[in-house]
């Protein structure tokens, strides 16, 4: 009697992976892109304004002010509005130098440098004993022509453009016939671009030439105090290009004598 030998088959159960599949991958994909947005927000917690406004200003518009301040618009222009903190260095670098000056003494309490939304404002301010023009007069005198040739200096190594104002006080203007006020305002400004402009400001770096009268009083309280009587110099931020090639901060260097 012939007899068959069974034939025996051996199946293995892979249950382990069965049991725990890939599901483990996901949670612990999850876990660390928590865990890398914890650590990112308790950095920014710790890092300084400048650092949290240029990431911001990343987020807003990715293509054109990464690593900048963000940005803003300021006049009918819509002028991009960048690098604030390299006006705030050229503030403290035009007021070092300006301290430089032989009479400065004489002068500091008169000469006031401000960073504004439009830019940087520059404020030659006239007292009852200090002046930078003499009396009705549209041309500059000693303490003008010293001031106005540093900072022409000084603003020439900028890229940024420059605007330049007249201002008055309201006592009538009675030097000539068919002449006041507004006339000696742009005179004024037009001679301080004229000189400065010699003394090294750029021919195409000056944008706007204006003469305000009495209109922009500084001390409206006061319409005939002599402080309302200046000269206004705004050192405008520059466009994204020029900031973006990094001249703004690199001309600032050149101010402070880095460079």
């Amino acid at each position: 009697m012939d007899e068959t030998r069974p034939i025996i088959v051996i199946k293995k159960k892979s249950g382990h992976a069965a049991h725990h599949g890939g599901a483990w991958k996901v949670a612990y994909a999850d876990f660390v892109t928590a865990m890398m947005a914890l650590f990112i927000v308790l950095w920014l917690l710790n890092t300084s304004k400048p650092v949290r406004e240029a990431i911001a200003g990343y987020f807003r518009d990715p293509a054109g002010t990464a690593g900048k301040l963000g940005t803003s618009t300021a006049g009918p222009g819509a002028q991009v509005v960048v690098a604030k903190d390299d006006m705030s260095k050229l503030k403290e670098e035009l007021e070092k130098a300006i301290s430089h000056m032989p009479n400065f003494d004489k002068l500091k309490d008169q000469i006031e440098i401000t960073v504004t939304p439009e830019g940087l404002r520059i404020e030659l301010l006239e007292s009852a004993t200090g002046t930078f023009f003499d009396l009705g007069s549209s041309t500059p005198n000693q303490n003008g022509k010293e001031l106005l040739d540093l900072l022409a200096g000084e603003l020439g190594k900028l890229p940024n453009k420059i605007s330049i104002e007249g201002h008055t006080d309201s006592k009538p203007y009675s030097g000539k016939r068919n002449y006041g006020n507004w006339e000696l305002s742009t005179d004024r400004a037009n001679a301080a671009r004229r000189l400065m402009q010699q003394q090294g400001l750029g021919q195409t770096q000056v944008a706007q030439v204006r003469g305000f009268a009495d209109q922009l009083l500084r001390k409206a309280e006061n319409p005939f105090d002599p402080s309302n009587r200046r000269i206004s110099l705004i050192v405008q931020y520059t466009d994204r290009g020029d900031a973006a090639e990094g001249r703004t901060a690199e001309a600032v260097d050149k101010v402070a004598g880095k460079q």
